[in-house]
């Protein structure tokens, strides 16, 4: 079983967009309707408490075990196997988020959840493929994610605002310069901030560095606005029908 966890043992290198990979994409959109149909119907708070809880102790001991694996193979750095990624932090806010029902940690965690995240799952930053420890770690951390955001917002009934969209992106550069700081005190390249991933990613086509930086805080906002586009037309959408209910009653 050694041979499943060993930093030095691929099982056959990850291949973007396989059959594998699409079946695991597959199966993590099926798994999250799967939980929004059976939450939803949950008629005990303690079910979806219990679910919640579940969820940010799964987040959180996963990281561990990243950690754990690091550590067993003797990979372990502080300038790279930290959560301090945007996804690595977005791991430990989620499960913050989950046992405390934060609304303001759910602001952050709703883009940086379904915008880094996904992005994450669809282009990994790791070269293991199945059925490699890590493998599935890729896969699982960053599907409860995406999990999480999505129980907070079909189950829990949260949604972002435009304020969110700004709050996000404050709280995200701020982020960023403190990590830029910490990656020049270790050496490290958390966020890609220095360089970018070795596997393929949406960086590629952002241009060479330091200008991919510039072009992934356009990119950024732009998804922020995507992954609101449906609260924000559902708003504009009860707007004009109350302002025509409005109109009609004037002229009756």
């Amino acid at each position: 079983m050694a041979k499943y966890f060993s930093s030095g043992y691929l099982l056959g290198e990850f291949e973007l967009f396989s059959p594998t990979h699409i079946a695991v994409l597959l199966i993590l959109a099926l798994l999250n309707v799967l939980i929004v149909w059976w939450q939803r119907r949950a008629e005990r708070p303690s079910v979806r408490r219990g679910f919640r809880y579940a969820l940010a102790a799964f987040l959180i001991l996963q990281e561990v075990s990243y950690n754990l694996w690091h550590l067993a193979n003797g990979t372990w750095s502080v300038g790279s196997t930290l959560p301090l990624h945007l996804c690595g932090a977005a791991i430990l806010l989620c499960a913050v988020m989950l046992v405390n029902d934060s609304y303001a940690l759910y602001e952050i965690t709703y883009f940086w959840g379904f915008g880094g995240a996904i992005q994450a799952l669809l282009t990994p930053d790791s070269t293991y493929g199945f059925p490699h420890y890590r493998f599935f770690q890729v896969f699982l951390s960053h599907g409860a994610i995406v999990t999480a955001s999505v129980y907070m917002t079909f189950v829990v009934g949260y949604r972002p605002t435009l304020r969110s969209i700004w709050k996000t992106f404050l709280i995200t550069n701020a982020y960023t310069g403190v990590i830029a700081l910490f990656n020049w005190a270790v050496g490290g390249n958390y966020l890609f901030i220095c360089h970018k991933p070795e596997t393929p990613s949406l960086l590629d086509v952002l241009g060479p560095w330091p200008w991919y930086l510039i072009s992934l805080e356009v990119v950024g906002v732009a998804f922020f606005f995507v992954f609101y586009a449906p609260f924000g037309i559902a708003d504009l959408r009860r707007a004009w029908q109350a302002a025509r209910a409005n109109r009609k009653r004037l002229l009756s």
